[in-house]
């Protein structure tokens, strides 16, 4: 019998021999590697239909763009309320009081309707035991073109 040392064929069988039990461990080391990959790809694509990750990508960029878009929408409508809001009449101060000291009750009264900014009306009624009168001011920042009595003044304050 002859050994390995003596013949040299022997001697490149034997390292072809381990050459191909390496490459069979790393065949299957990649192999294992591959699997991993190609679990990952079905993850990303999910259930798609679409085999082509561009077109994915794609998808993605058009979706995040018509929600980016529908955001701004969303933005400026709530940026409209809020203006409304600010300016919805929703302010009520009311005083009553008695216009005449010397006989009656608190009768007479006094309401402001105004915004945040104080822009509205106040209404005022002056009661007597024989008529009643109702008086409309308009209020601009609080002020009004036409004299405001101290009554007027407090319901306005009160409603801010």
């Amino acid at each position: 019998m002859e050994d390995w040392t003596t013949n040299p064929m022997n001697a490149v069988t034997a390292g072809l021999a381990i050459l191909v039990f390496i490459m069979i461990i790393w065949m299957a080391v990649i192999g294992r590697r591959l699997k991993k990959l190609r679990k990952q790809y079905t993850e990303v694509m999910g259930n798609t239909g679409v085999t082509n990750l561009e077109e994915v990508i794609i998808e993605l960029k058009e979706s995040l763009s018509a929600q980016e878009q529908q955001s701004k929408q969303f933005n400026q409508q709530l940026r409209e309320m809020q203006d409304k809001l600010l300016r919805q009449k929703g302010k009520v101060g009311v005083v009553r009081y008695n216009a005449f000291s010397e006989h009656g009750s608190d009768l007479s009264f006094s309401i402001a309707i105004v915004d945040e900014e104080r822009d509205g009306a106040v209404f005022s009624s002056i009661h007597s035991r024989e008529t009643s009168y109702v008086y409309a001011k308009p209020v601009l920042k609080g002020e009004s073109t036409y004299p405001l009595t101290p009554e007027e003044r407090k319901a306005i304050a009160d409603a801010k």
